[in-house]
């Protein structure tokens, strides 16, 4: 018997739904070959602990290469904040942003200095992308610079409007000239090492900080002001001084980051598995957290994961 194509037969809409299943599991197959060969060959990352002299202030220098030659259209990424202040050099290829809700994207200096950050960016990768980041543990930059973190909030900085021009210029020469990873992080070590004589001093404060990264956020405001041996009005302004944002919404960044960096690592994880891994009451806060941190709900930033060919936070050490 001949069936007509007619949209009106169920038997036509049950065939025509059986085969836009079958694309679409195909598709699923597709993309998840593509991340698999994304995540063996693209993207290459090593993270060094600090000299013993840097480690009470910054986390760990991670370096970062991917060869995108192969690729013939524009990699974008994005990229939410995360709960780190840090240094980036680009050694190759310059990168560009693209802030959440904004069209342009933005050349960036090849050293720049990034504070506290609330607003998703969008990363657009040269094709020969090799950068080294420096990551400060709390309040870390703070006191490296001594400027209050607010004066970066939701900005990033040309590193060389804050050091010496010549100084900031000649790092990103012997980053170009380096012939080896070990070496780039030695040149960074020494320029930052250079500068402990003039660093901030360290706080009760900035050590209760670092438990409150370490418990993902979940540490009472409460508990961490008392290990800061700060009264909750004092430990709140240190924070805004110190970190650039107030107890409460730093320790919300930090929960959505472990999150975040829990799906691009797992994804094969439910959303409410990872809400309850991370610490939220329920899957509504994550929910409200991804809006704010992200600009988009859980379910819409994992299809643009799937599309994007590296996974830019999957590894990063907080």
């Amino acid at each position: 018997m001949q069936i007509k194509n007619d949209s009106k037969n169920p038997l036509v809409n049950v065939g025509f739904l059986f085969q836009k299943s079958i694309q679409a599991f195909n598709l699923k197959l597709d993309r998840e070959k593509i991340v698999l060969f994304q995540k063996q060959h693209l993207l290459h990352q090593k993270f060094h602990i600090p000299h013993p002299a840097l480690q009470d202030f910054v986390s760990n220098i991670m370096i970062v290469e991917a060869d995108l030659n192969h690729i013939k259209q524009s990699v974008i990424c994005p990229f939410p904040p995360t709960p780190q202040n840090c240094i980036y050099f680009y050694i190759n290829d310059p990168v560009q942003t693209q802030k959440l809700g904004t069209a342009a994207f933005t050349k960036k200096a090849p050293s720049i200095i990034v504070g506290p950050q609330l607003t998703r960016v969008n990363l657009e990768m040269g094709k020969n992308h090799l950068m080294l980041c420096v990551s400060f543990h709390p309040g870390g930059l703070f006191r490296l610079l001594g400027i209050p973190m607010k004066h970066f909030f939701d900005e990033d900085v040309d590193a060389a409007l804050l050091f010496s021009d010549a100084e900031i210029s000649s790092i990103n020469q012997q980053l170009k000239e380096a012939n080896s990873w070990q070496h780039m992080k030695n040149i960074v070590e020494l320029f930052l090492i250079s500068k402990i004589d003039k660093l901030k001093t360290l706080l009760p404060f900035d050590m209760a900080m670092k438990e409150l990264v370490k418990s993902g956020g979940t540490m009472s405001m409460e508990s961490t002001a008392s290990l800061s041996c700060l009264s909750l009005r004092q430990f709140e302004r240190t924070c805004n001084e110190r970190i650039g944002l107030s107890p409460k919404l730093f320790a919300r960044l930090v929960r959505f980051s472990k999150a975040y960096r829990l799906k691009e690592s797992q994804q094969q994880l439910s959303w409410t598995s990872i809400a309850y891994s991370s610490g939220y009451f329920d899957q509504m806060h994550l929910i409200r957290d991804f809006k704010e941190f992200a600009g988009v709900t859980p379910r819409f930033l994992e299809d643009e994961l799937t599309a994007t060919p590296l996974r830019l936070q999957a590894n990063i050490k907080i």
